[in-house]
């Protein structure tokens, strides 16, 4: 199935939303701030970006700007 990225300050939707997709067999990856995503997403590149906007450190957008530098074709939801 698929690789995911969670990027979610709050831990309460980064556990139900790591439930909701291991129980339909993918692959979660988690990040509480936005440079924890950019490494993360460094580290290999997702199939899917599940991206918060108000994070610590690097907001969504931000973090969005520079990974459309890297990869224009990644999908990224809000």
């Amino acid at each position: 199935m698929a690789d995911i990225l969670v990027a979610d300050d709050t831990r309460s939707i980064r556990t139900a939303l790591t439930i909701l997709l291991e129980e339909e067999g993918h692959e979660v990856r988690l990040a509480s701030d936005g440079d924890a995503a950019l490494a993360e997403y460094r580290k290999k590149r997702p199939d899917l970006l599940l991206l918060d906007i108000m994070m610590p450190k690097r907001n969504g957008y931000q973090v969005l700007k520079q990974i459309r530098r890297e990869d224009p074709a990644l999908p990224v939801i809000f």
